[in-house]
């Protein structure tokens, strides 16, 4: 009896999750009143929900009712588009006006910075221009100054290259895409978020936790998508010109221009430049690096929304050239010898891409998507005596298809990708000295199936299989899902598998730039005789959205642990070499953050933050905390801007603060005592502060400070009287070397 009533439970499940009341109605042709036929293909959906559905061949339409849904949107391409309130379930009968017929009309409205959604299954939120420009936000490495849920620090006392952690874990084991197609991987890990420059970037979607399925395997601690300026969108001239006291120079400009009515293109050129030498902590040694680099892009954007067409085409040229180290240092006379210290990096990159998206224009939830992408990304580069040249040719191409199953509630997206990778790299490094090659190449296919019951429940539940020549065949099981249990409240928790080929020299550069030995331990895997990362990310999340005194705000409470079945251990325990060897044992990666954000008055923000980060692996010399890694962090961003005036003028006022805890510093008892740390660094603080004026929609300036208490590492570098020794280190930097670093720009534009 007990196995007759679950049965029957199993099958009117389906049922009870799906039954719901139902609003009917049909949509006609204003200037066929008469004509009792429909307008077929027309989109009605209930607004700021993904609920919607397309009329029939007699423009009737039946569409998911619940009393929270107040305002429906209805949507035909020729027409104009209408929101109606609806008070009961009474059948609609709605006529749409041609577009010929109407005034033009404006409606402006103010969007929030960073956006976060009840509606959303996974754990995303936008960060907007908006954001991006409270910062100097000179490259998308600089970007996450006022974003909590992002950390930012300097790889190495030399390069002044910022890296980007998040839930614990570097930049590596995050998918960071442009327009969702994988841009900053291989050979571009250590310096590719420089090659971005801010004004670029449009938006920023940083998921937490495991990704799309959609997006690849590689994906294990979250993705960062950057969507770059539209030429349809984008200004018709913008020019943004950057000065700061630590010798940076920087000038950029968009060039759009309208080739015809579905053609637009767009030239970004990006150029930087520091000449002048500074070594405020005397200790002989730059303490940024000398520099250059041009950045130029060609972007096409192609839009046919009649028919359903869209396409953008980029091609894209870097040069980028650092020179760091001793003072006196002349590459014309002292490389390669042991006169004094130095190094150069110089890179060169082509990239081109395309994506074309169809959208059904009869079937506004059916689409297909083609990205395709192709680098070349050479390195050239010596630090002292060692030297480190990678060449990395990459391909990749994904083809995707949306629709639904039945109604707008059953959602899925599948495909098929393929990756290609060609590296060729020369490691010399005392007597470790390899020329080594290798082609990776991976085939994968995708499903992915999204739920909604339109009340309080989402999730969303992916697989890809995927054949690799060097990792083998293997799935890749992910899923989200979204709980509301009241008002302006959603839980979200996820899981999720991902694998990842570590390039251990691209990844970490800053070894070449001491007298550290590499060590790998060959235990016959396939790459650097290594075997692949494989982790588990599992997370949960709550957000509250609230009002308190007419204003609103929101509370966030985040937790994701990060399980390795394998990881390639990166070991700088002992201060005379560099160890890789697969994990025996244990690591993991823990982060809590609980985040505020409140309204305190019209125009006046605070968002603040605090994170914990428990990550530990088993090293060969035991259980140990990650080196230089705060377990303790803490967030405050205040910012203001005064009423906005007609012509666009306005004052904004912007503050960041940061305290990062003690650090664990790598171990150095083994050298002499004039060049050993501390076991732990002590706590410090920074903050940042810009001003913004605005004169007008054309024309504003900004000033700022980063760093402003002048926080700086004493002694950063290991043994810099002898850099030829046995001891000399860059690579246990806890804080900012240089300083603080005052800059002003001016940004104009014409529409």
């Amino acid at each position: 009896m007990k196995k007759i009533i679950s049965s029957s439970f199993l099958l009117l499940f389906p049922i009870i999750i799906l039954a719901q009341t139902n609003l009917k109605g049909m949509i006609m042709d204003k200037q066929n009143p008469k004509n009792q036929l429909g307008v077929p293909g027309a989109t009605v959906n209930w607004l700021n929900t993904s609920i919607g559905v397309v009329t029939n061949e007699k423009g009737w339409f039946t569409i998911p009712y619940k009393p929270e849904y107040k305002k429906l949107v209805i949507s035909y391409i020729g027409f104009k588009t209408d929101t109606i309130t609806i008070t009961s379930l009474e059948p609609i009968h709605h006529f749409i006006t041609p577009e010929n017929n109407l005034e033009e009309i404006t409606i402006k409205s103010k969007r929030d910075a960073v956006q976060k959604s009840l509606f959303a299954t996974t754990n995303i939120f936008t960060v907007n221009n908006d954001e991006l420009l409270k910062a100097a936000c000179c490259n998308l490495a600089e970007s996450f100054e006022t974003n909590p849920s992002i950390d930012v620090s300097f790889s190495d006392a030399l390069t002044g290259t910022r890296q980007i952690q998040m839930l614990g874990l570097k930049s590596p084991y995050l998918l960071i895409t442009q327009e969702n197609v994988p841009s900053v991987r291989g050979a571009a890990q250590a310096f590719g978020l420089t090659f971005t420059p801010g004004t670029w970037v449009e938006s920023i979607q940083i998921t937490k936790g495991a990704g799309s399925v959609a997006n690849g395997f590689e994906s294990i601690s979250g993705q960062i998508n950057a969507e770059l300026v539209k030429p349809f969108s984008d200004n018709k001239l913008f020019i943004n010109a950057y000065s700061s006291l630590n010798g940076r120079l920087e000038l950029n400009t968009h060039f759009n221009e309208k080739i015809s009515d579905k053609w637009q293109a767009g030239l970004y050129v990006h150029g930087n430049y520091r000449g002048q030498k500074f070594d405020r902590n005397h200790d002989n040694f730059l303490d940024t690096p000398l520099a250059n680099q041009i950045n130029v892009m060609n972007r096409w954007q192609y839009t046919d929304a009649q028919n359903g067409w869209v396409s953008f085409i980029n091609f894209r040229f870097l040069n980028d050239e650092k020179q760091t180290g001793e003072l006196n240092y002349n590459p014309e006379t002292d490389k390669g010898t042991t006169n004094a210290w130095g190094s150069e990096i110089d890179t060169k990159r082509f990239e081109t891409s395309a994506k074309l998206g169809y959208v059904f224009p009869e079937l506004p939830f059916q689409s297909f998507g083609l990205q395709f992408a192709y680098s070349n990304h050479q390195q050239d580069s010596y630090f002292g005596l060692n030297v480190y040249d990678i060449k990395h040719e990459s391909l990749y191409a994904n083809l995707l298809f949306n629709s639904i199953i039945g109604d707008t509630r059953n959602k899925f997206k599948t495909g098929i990708s393929f990756t290609s990778d060609n590296y060729e790299e020369l490691v010399e490094v005392g007597v470790f000295d390899m020329n080594l090659k290798r082609k990776e190449q991976s085939l994968g296919v995708f499903f992915e199936y999204a739920f909604d019951n339109l009340n309080n429940f989402s999730f969303t539940a992916g697989l890809r299989v995927d054949t690799h020549n060097l990792l083998g065949n293997f799935i890749t099981p992910r899923l989200h899902l979204r709980y509301v249990p009241w008002k302006n409240g959603v839980f979200r928790a996820s899981v999720g598998r991902g694998k990842r080929s570590a390039n251990i020299f691209a990844e970490n550069q800053q070894l070449f730039a001491s007298s550290r030995q590499i060590n790998i331990d060959n235990v016959g895997g396939n790459i650097y005789g290594l075997n692949p990362e494989i982790a588990w990310n599992y997370g949960v999340s709550y957000m509250q959205k609230f009002k308190l005194i007419e204003q609103k705000g929101d509370l966030t409470f985040d937790f994701y642990r990060t399980n390795f079945s394998n990881q390639v251990v990166v070991d700088w325990e002992n201060p005379q070499e560099i160890s890789f060897y697969d994990l025996d044992g244990k690591s993991i990666a823990n982060s809590f953050q609980v985040e505020l954000y409140y309204q305190l008055s019209k125009g006046f923000n605070l968002r603040t933050a605090y994170k914990y980060f428990n990550v530990a692996t088993d090293y060969k010399s035991g259980n140990l905390q990650k080196p230089v890694q705060p377990k303790n962090r803490f967030f405050a961003n205040l910012s203001y801007e005064t009423s906005l005036q007609e012509n666009g003028a306005q004052w904004k006022f912007d503050t960041t603060f940061n305290n990062i805890g003690k650090q664990r510093l790598p171990n150095t008892s083994s050298n002499p005592s004039q060049y050993q740390i501390v076991e732990f660094s002590d706590p410090f603080q920074l903050l940042n502060s810009q001003v913004t004026k605005v004169f007008s929609n054309q024309f504003e300036v900004y000033v700022g400070a980063e760093n402003l208490t002048n926080v700086q590492q004493k002694n950063p570098i290991l043994a810099s009287d002898n850099p030829f020794g046995p001891y000399f280190d860059t690579t246990i930097v806890y804080q900012p070397i240089f300083g603080r670093a005052i800059y002003a720009g001016l940004r104009f534009k014409i529409n």
